[in-house]
């Protein structure tokens, strides 16, 4: 998705929870767009320089509670944040280090992702559990890690 139609679905959304689309949420979307993983806040602040940390929290806030952004809790000081993925298409899952805190995506051949569709699927109507969609972490040690 180009970086312009990425702005015009998060204005629509921010919009849609009462928020306004302002030039520190513009940043930290593109800052997003731009990462080959999830970002850590100062990960952010490296690159958008001109944003203050607090604002870089307030915003990544709002954009997480209106669904423009994602969290993925690790077991380090700090959360990575990405873009969600109804905004890019792009369905993936995580491979978490315990050690370094470290996020790297990885995604899973459609027919795995099909089986693991059935069985979330057997699962939740087992619970009457409405599914609004999956993710999957895996938590372990990377390569610089180990």
């Amino acid at each position: 998705m180009s970086v312009d139609l990425l702005h015009d679905d998060v204005a629509i959304m921010l919009r849609a929870g009462e928020h306004r689309y302002t030039t520190g949420r513009r940043q930290v979307v593109a800052t997003l767009h731009a990462a080959a993983n999830p970002v850590t806040i100062p990960q952010i602040l490296e690159v958008e320089t001109s944003l203050a940390q607090s604002s870089v929290y307030r915003n990544l806030a709002i954009l997480e509670e209106v669904g423009v952004v994602a969290r993925i809790v690790t077991h380090d000081d700090y959360a990575r944040y990405e873009l969600a993925e109804k905004l890019t298409d792009d369905h993936h899952h995580h491979l978490i280090c315990t050690t370094c805190g470290a996020v790297s995506d990885f995604e899973l051949p459609p027919a795995v992702e099909r089986t693991l569709d059935s069985a979330f699927t057997a699962s939740a109507a087992a619970a009457n559990f409405q599914i609004e969609g999956h993710r999957l972490d895996l938590i372990g040690s990377c390569a610089n890690c180990l």
